[in-house]
């Protein structure tokens, strides 16, 4: 079998974080719907929007790529918004029904954050690519994420 290159674990990357995004914006008006906080139903609402834009880029991404944007099925957020899911079958008459979408909705965010690394995608010759993707996930937490990955080659 001929080893795969940086190219196509790339390729693969993207298609898992379309995938993912993709069931976000399906996730997230329902998230929405059943916070008890105004601010939370907010939030919700704020990162359906950003989720919106981060799809969008990556359709830019796949179109620079000359790829056809496409997602592949990814079991690693099926599993967390299936956790989600279960989290509002199991509290959805309990006041911590809003502590556990924060921390659904965490799990996402850690989840977007190991999947958009920039570095990586430079690493795979698409430098165009990994700045529009770089645009996805700014801020300290991601540009802290970078050094690293810069500090341990």
């Amino acid at each position: 079998m001929k080893a795969k290159g940086l190219d196509v674990l790339f390729h693969e990357t993207l298609k898992d974080i379309y995938y993912a995004e993709r069931k976000l914006l399906k996730a997230l008006p329902k998230m929405a719907r059943a916070a008890q906080s105004d601010d939370l139903k907010a939030a919700f609402t704020a990162h359906k929007a950003e989720t919106e834009e981060q799809k969008a880029r990556l359709d830019r991404v796949f179109e620079i790529l000359g790829k056809r944007a496409a997602g592949k099925t990814c079991p690693a957020i099926d599993g967390i918004l299936e956790e989600g899911d279960e989290i509002l079958e199991e509290y959805k008459d309990s006041p911590t029904l809003d502590a556990g979408l924060i921390a659904a909705a965490q799990a996402v965010e850690n989840y977007e954050i190991a999947r958009y690394t920039a570095e990586f995608y430079s690493l795979a010759g698409s430098v165009r690519a990994a700045q529009k993707t770089g645009e996805a996930m700014s801020g300290t937490s991601f540009e802290q994420l970078v050094e690293l990955g810069k500090t341990s080659r």
